[in-house]
């Protein structure tokens, strides 16, 4: 769903705004955020705002699955704060009201409150998100147009869809989410609307605001709402329908697949339970462990890059031992050792790299065909250059195991074929066995025989220019 065209439209419309950055603050997804931190931010960008206000317009460019102990939706918490400051800075100088543009990751959640307190919200149209920037642009272009026009804030037409899925079973690359996702770009032609979005939501957090939801925003009040339950529907109805986005098995039978005779090289397999960017640790070694144990990775075996787990002790004893030396070092399971304990790496030390900024240094270690990357820090590998930076090719690997969901667009391309592994973790793909009580019930798939809930959207209503 990306257009070049608007893209380059939107672009001209955005670079034509004085635009001042405040707060750009960003981690790799873990656990729940400290309180102290998210204060400190909070804090920090509210007194931005105090001190570089009053704003025409803002930009808020939030992810949408921020949990912080403690509290139940950040994001609208964030935004409320936001709406209020630039409130009383635009009182205080006799300006217009200050429009608030956000744009979000389609896994983020979105509650009644969130939308109340954003004037415009959008969100990705593609899983992989490949329109992560288009996305923005058209936010921050959307922002610029009601500006210039004076034509305030639009009307808002929110839908709540008890509906509650992973990524990996809802990627834009195949049905029903393909289809679903690009009846978006006719209503968003359409005259009198200016965006239409949905969201999967994301699945392994546990809050009353952890559903899919659509929001419509126009001018024509009236059609936003009949669009967005007409979205919401199409979503609702496809709910079984949603599969893996590739075939997904338990770990055996993966193995079993890569290993066949036939079987296309690279060979990719996601270890989905554990993946970083989803909020694992990053850090659980079930997946290695049963590789280090299985007889048919012995010396001779396929060559099998395993990707990673983070362990500072561990690197500090390969870089120690030195390159080439024999070792023998437990790694990992340092922040979950519910689902496993810490793997013991007997082998030889392959590489020893500076890694790059997210991972710090990186050691390999061989274990028969195995060869296992350890790094400093929590580090996903999606791209090939993350290989290079642990002095890795694989491009010529027999297997590739990877802590991800869904191939990101350079590992697709990399694999041959490849498989996504139902693996334990923080991440689990089997929502049921993770255990939810504060979600909303009921709600599909925990609820399978629920009745049809009603997807009438409630309207929030224009905000005229100057109001």
């Amino acid at each position: 769903m990306l257009n070049p065209e608007h893209a380059n439209h939107n672009a001209a419309i955005a670079d034509g705004a004085t635009w001042v950055p405040l707060v750009h603050a960003r981690s790799l997804p873990g656990g729940m955020v400290e309180p102290v931190v998210y204060e400190t931010l909070k804090t920090e960008l509210i007194e931005m705002i105090h001190a570089q206000g009053p704003f025409d317009g803002f930009f808020l460019d939030i992810h949408g699955a921020m949990t912080v102990v403690g509290r139940q939706d950040a994001e609208a918490d964030l935004t409320r704060a936001v709406r209020a400051a630039l409130d009383e800075e635009s009182a205080k100088a006799g300006a217009p009201r200050t429009l608030i543009s956000a744009t979000m990751d389609l896994h983020g959640n979105v509650s009644a409150d969130l939308v109340d307190n954003c004037d415009l919200i959008t969100c990705y149209r593609m899983a992989p998100h490949e329109d992560e920037q288009e996305t923005k642009t058209r936010a921050m272009a959307n922002l610029i147009t009601r500006l210039v026009e004076g034509t305030g804030a639009p009307a808002k037409a929110f839908v709540r869809i008890p509906v509650l899925l992973p990524g990996e079973k809802t990627s834009t690359r195949l049905e029903p989410a393909k289809g679903i996702y690009e009846a978006i770009l006719p209503i968003e032609a359409s005259e009198g609307i200016v965006d239409a979005s949905i969201w999967v939501g994301y699945a392994w957090a546990d809050e009353p605001r952890c559903y899919a939801t659509v929001v419509v925003t126009g001018d024509d009040a009236e059609l936003a709402s009949a669009k967005a339950t007409e979205l919401a529907t199409s979503y609702w109805d496809a709910r079984a329908d949603f599969e893996f986005v590739a075939p997904a098995a338990d770990l055996g039978t993966c193995l079993e697949a890569a290993l066949a005779p036939d079987a296309k090289r690279p060979y990719v397999l996601s270890d989905s339970g554990d993946n970083p960017t989803a909020g694992g640790s990053g850090d659980v070694t079930w997946t290695l462990t049963q590789l280090i144990t299985d007889p048919r990775f012995k010396e001779g075996g396929p060559r099998t890059v395993v990707a990673s787990v983070f362990d500072k002790d561990a690197v500090a004893a390969c870089f120690a031992a030195g390159l080439g030396a024999a070792i023998e070092v437990p790694a990992g399971a340092l922040v979950d050792h519910v689902h496993s304990g810490p793997a013991m790496l007997s082998g030889t030390v392959l590489q020893l790299t500076d890694g790059d900024v997210t991972s710090g240094r990186v050691a390999v270690v061989k274990m028969g065909s195995i060869e296992a990357i350890i790094t400093e820090r929590r580090k996903p590998y999606h791209q090939i250059s993350d290989f290079v930076a642990a002095g890795l090719t694989v491009t010529d690997a027999d297997i590739v195991v990877v802590k991800i969901g869904y191939l990101e667009p350079e590992l697709f391309n990399l694999a041959e074929d490849w498989m996504l592994m139902l693996t334990p973790g923080g991440v689990d793909q089997d929502l049921i066995r993770l255990g939810h009580r504060n979600i909303e019930r009921p709600m599909f798939p925990f609820d399978t025989d629920m009745e049809t809930p009603d997807l009438t959207a409630t309207i929030f209503p224009a905000i005229p220019s100057g109001a």
